[in-house]
């Protein structure tokens, strides 16, 4: 008996051992030397707050924008440029320089304040593009008429 419990014995600890093996080199592949994939690209809104409609030459509209991402990465960039159609006028952050149209200009904040100066007497408009440093983009319109 003591026989066959050796050899019965031998058999179920060799056979756990290529199981254990087999398991072992299961899971060594099926784990990889890669990171972890952590996503950094999140779609993100732009709310804007309602804005006069009418302007007259040389006033200044406000435009309060708050951009709100669907998740958070703190390495994401967001950069706004616009582009003038009709009439003439100048954009601006806060106490900035007059953004170049056309031109990429970083935005530090989520939310912030553009400043609109009317330098027409004919009706303006203008798109506001907002994107973020993976392509991400949303266009604003804006449209005003002319006032005396």
């Amino acid at each position: 008996m003591k026989m066959l419990y050796k050899k019965c014995g031998l058999q179920l600890q060799a056979a756990a051992f290529i199981v254990l093996m087999l398991m072992a080199s299961v899971v060594n592949i099926s784990c990889s030397n890669e990171e972890p994939e952590i996503q950094q690209d999140f779609p993100f809104e732009v709310k804007v707050m309602p804005v006069p409609k009418d302007l007259s030459n040389g006033q200044t509209v406000e435009i309060r924008i708050t951009i709100q991402p669907s998740g958070s990465y703190k390495d994401t960039r967001y950069y706004v440029r616009y582009f003038h159609f009709d009439g003439a006028g100048s954009l601006q952050y806060y106490d900035d320089p007059p953004y170049i149209p056309n031109d990429m200009h970083p935005i530090p904040k989520k939310e912030f304040r553009l400043y609109y100066t009317s330098k027409s007497d004919v009706s303006q408009s203008f798109e506001v593009w907002i994107s973020d440093n993976f392509g991400n983009e949303k266009n604003l319109k804006f449209q005003f008429k002319s006032i005396e």
